[in-house]
């Protein structure tokens, strides 16, 4: 089953009834929209005045829903996820925590090659530029990247990826447009990918290379990095289908976020099967977890290729 991302970006008054989360407008008795609990993977929550109950937020939690908050300016800056997402997870917990290091270096090492190769997909998808170099750099990485070789391959991702339209262009999550864009899309694709950990019996917050003591969610950050050119794509087609990139007063309106957040049903190849995202990434993490357990020696990812065409 593909589970719904569901956006609410006016005052809203959601509740549960039946096993079924009941929206309505703050001064009207009237449900505008019913939607099955267990439907649901991902929640944003981008209006100041929607009020939630705690009878839907335990249910939610229950049905391993990622509830996305935003803040003043729209953009995702919260996250909540159940404290018991598999029965099983005092286990998994405990392979996690003594993974050794060289397997995390493995880990790592297998997640920046693929990241690499996809980043050099899109560049093939959208641009003429060399990418022989991205091939190159992709074998190069060694255990733990220990060469920065990502760092490099993605210095050279950005500086051509939205070219000609944009010279010069910056990944910064501050920074000018684009970026906004990016920002939204990556923090769809980190909830999604917290929720699978979670439900794999994983924690989020054990990295295999970030370590910010400040981030709860290390490990998602870690493993969604080959998922961020896909996010790419879909940012350069609203691009191409909407934006003037010279619009100083561009505004990421509810159908970019609409645009945004079809981002779970977008096709995926991995394992030699196509799949949406959002399923893509639960293999994903359930397959981590059987390397933290010792059955495999590889994190399955997706990988772009002629599947995903150019727009």
């Amino acid at each position: 089953m593909i589970r719904r991302v569901v956006l609410f970006s006016n005052p809203a008054y959601l509740s549960v009834s039946n096993n079924q989360l009941v929206a309505r407008t703050p001064d009207d008795d009237k449900p505008l929209t019913t939607i099955p609990v267990e439907d649901i993977g991902v929640i944003v929550l981008d209006n100041r005045q929607i009020t939630i109950t705690l009878g839907l937020l335990d249910l939610m939690l229950q049905n391993n829903v990622a509830v996305v908050s935003c803040d003043s300016r729209h953009l995702p800056v919260g996250l909540q996820l159940p404290l018991d997402g598999n029965t099983l997870q005092s286990e998994r917990f405990k392979f996690q925590i003594e993974a050794s290091l060289p397997l995390k270096k493995q880990l790592w090492q297998q997640t920046i090659q693929t990241k690499i190769l996809n980043q050099k997909a899109v560049l093939n998808m959208f641009s003429d530029v060399e990418t022989g170099n991205m091939d190159a750099w992709s074998r190069q990485v060694r255990s733990g990247d220990p060469d920065n070789l990502e760092a490099r391959a993605a210095v050279y991702y950005w500086r051509n990826i939205f070219a000609p339209s944009i010279i010069g262009f910056v990944r910064d999550p501050d920074g000018d447009m684009p970026n906004s864009l990016l920002n939204y899309g990556y923090a769809i694709v980190r909830a999604m990918m917290a929720r699978a950990l979670v439900s794999a019996g994983l924690m989020p917050t054990l990295g295999i290379h970030h370590h910010n003591r400040y981030n709860a969610y290390c490990l998602a950050d870690d493993i969604m990095e080959p998922y961020r050119p896909y996010v790419d794509i879909e940012v350069i087609r609203i691009m191409n289908d909407y934006i003037d990139v010279d619009d100083e007063d561009f505004v990421l309106d509810k159908e970019l976020k609409r645009r945004l957040l079809s981002l779970p049903v977008m096709d995926t190849i991995i394992d030699g099967k196509r799949r949406p995202m959002i399923n893509a990434i639960e293999v994903t993490a359930t397959s981590l977890m059987q390397c933290y357990q010792g059955n495999r020696r590889k994190i399955l990812y997706p990988i772009i290729s002629g599947s995903v065409t150019k727009e």
